[in-house]
């Protein structure tokens, strides 16, 4: 059991099932290899549309959560 952060993938499914994040983005889970660089990716719907971001891990934005996955 636990919470991890969704892909890339996951998060494009999220929105086929309603518009999330049209005022919010949200942290995505990153790549290793990226990680080790210090960069993160993160995740908004905007015009219809989601795109696909990349900013420092270490960030801080009010407005930007994570939509997890929660296994049982």
């Amino acid at each position: 059991m636990g919470v991890e952060l969704l892909s890339e993938a996951q998060y494009r499914a999220l929105q086929e099932l309603g518009e999330f994040d049209l005022k919010t983005s949200s942290w995505i889970a990153t790549p290793d290899a990226l990680r080790a660089l210090g960069g993160a990716l993160f995740c908004d719907r905007r015009y219809d549309r989601v795109f696909v971001y990349h900013n420092g891990a270490q960030s801080y934005y009010a407005a930007r959560g994570f939509r997890g996955l929660l296994r049982v």
